[in-house]
């Protein structure tokens, strides 16, 4: 199956699942003998064959074990920028997402006698 944008998450986790289950098996491993490799337990490990949800650092881990870490890297690539690219951005650079600011209300004049 091709993993596509059009599927929906729980679809997209049951096709991951299932690839680490055959790639486990091409490898002549047990859940047992993957878990105990991982550092894992036996249960994550049928989780994430099921396609159940795991935390990214089981992932991680099992990926390890099974030989597919480096395929994270075709995943997220890491973002090249030319020396020249960097000096030049280096001021503008973002360090955090910031939120927007309510707008204040308008200023008006103010006078004696307009306290409550």
């Amino acid at each position: 199956m091709h993993i596509a944008t059009s599927l929906t998450d729980d679809v997209v986790l049951e096709e991951l699942g299932r690839r680490l289950a055959q790639k486990r098996l091409e490898l002549g491993l047990t859940q047992a003998r993957a878990a105990t490799e991982s550092g894992l337990s036996k249960r994550t490990i049928a989780r994430m064959e099921a396609g159940a949800g795991a935390q990214l650092s089981s992932f991680v881990r099992y990926l390890r074990t099974l030989g597919l870490l480096d395929g994270l890297e075709a995943l997220v690539p890491e973002q090249r920028v030319s020396p020249m690219e960097l000096l030049r951005l280096k001021g503008r650079q973002r360090k955090r997402a910031s939120s927007r600011r309510p707008k204040s209300p308008p200023v008006t004049d103010w006078t004696w006698g307009d306290d409550p």
